[in-house]
């Protein structure tokens, strides 16, 4: 028996020893990251950004897989279940905050079965519409959709996205429910606001700072409090009548819980000199945005800033009544 019981404790010690001599030595092939929404939107560009400097530093291939649908709760709950070795990682944005509340029945729960990884930047939004809607400013875009409010459609990427939130806040702000066109995904999104299938949306400016340089839509304010550098002739929400509208998108990278320490410290590390590199500050800033600061990109900010905005975010949504199944 005892013998029996000490072969069962070697097997499990020389199990753990082999787990622990696999995680420092990660990573020994390439490593995932699954964006939970449509290839070329928001949190794909700052993924594939990401992805390749993260490449470099871990000296294996960082490939993104894009895994859209149900507001990104498919690619999250994907990862969710993934093998905790740290060979697949999440980057999500603000939506794994809101899931909780969003969703009845969501199929993980974002802080325990995740382990964080690290902040990676805050996004600033803007209003965008099809270049040829007829308001000239905000306060005349709000003068509008209150008096066409059954005529009007607003595009998001779906359910418990980005744009979703930014459009439900934007609804509770002026007080006028308007007609809401789901996709899946910000590209397709995108797409048929330059099409004209639809009239306007609230978008990340990794997305819409490139289209608003072109002229190929009309932009209406940000929704930082102050300014965007990239976007310096462009108004906030504030400085057009709405006092109190501010919301930015933050994105994070993650891993499934129980992936190894010293594979985490590996990737937090990766991620922050990636955060360094100059030609991600430099096409950050073409975009509208910049990577967070060193001591945000760090496990320990991301868990605490994720918890935060849980608690910040489920009064406003419960408030509105928004769910999805």
């Amino acid at each position: 028996m005892f013998r029996n019981f000490f072969k069962a404790g070697a097997g499990i010690a020389l199990a753990a020893a082999a787990a622990l001599a696999g995680a420092q030595d990660f990573p020994t092939k390439a490593v995932t990251i699954v964006v939970p929404f449509a290839a070329g939107g928001p949190t794909d560009t700052v993924a594939r950004l990401i992805a390749s400097s993260m490449s470099n530093t871990l000296h294996q291939q960082v490939i993104v897989e894009n895994a859209g649908g149900a507001g990104g709760t498919i690619g999250a709950n994907k990862v969710a279940k993934a093998k905790p070795d740290g060979y697949t990682l999440l980057l999500h944005h603000i939506g794994q905050s809101t899931a909780p509340s969003l969703y009845r029945k969501l199929p993980f729960d974002p802080v325990k079965d995740f382990e964080p990884v690290g902040l990676i930047t805050d996004v600033p939004m803007t209003f965008i519409a099809r270049k040829d809607f007829p308001p000239k400013d905000m306060k005349d875009l709000i003068a509008y959709v209150k008096a066409n409010k059954d005529k009007v459609t607003y595009a998001n990427a779906g359910i418990g996205s980005a744009s979703h939130l930014c459009g439900m806040l934007f609804m509770t702000a002026i007080q006028t429910e308007l007609t809401t066109v789901p996709y899946k995904g910000t590209a397709p999104a995108m797409n048929d606001l330059l099409g004209g299938q639809v009239d306007f949306m609230c978008d990340q400016t990794t997305n819409t700072t490139g289209q608003i340089k072109a002229g190929k839509v009309k932009v209406y304010a940000v929704t930082t409090p102050k300014r965007v550098p990239s976007l310096p002739d462009v108004p906030t929400m504030q400085e057009s009548g709405l006092k109190d509208f501010d919301v930015a998108v933050w994105h994070g990278l993650y891993a499934p819980a129980g992936t190894p320490k010293a594979a985490i410290d590996k990737l937090a590390n990766a991620l922050q000199v990636a955060l360094k590199d100059p030609k991600i500050k430099e096409r950050f800033a073409e975009l509208g945005t910049e990577p967070v600061a060193a001591d945000r990109a760090t496990p320990a900010a991301l868990g605490k800033h994720l918890k935060a905005q849980i608690e910040l975010w489920s009064p406003i949504i419960k408030k509105a009544g928004v769910y999805a199944d």
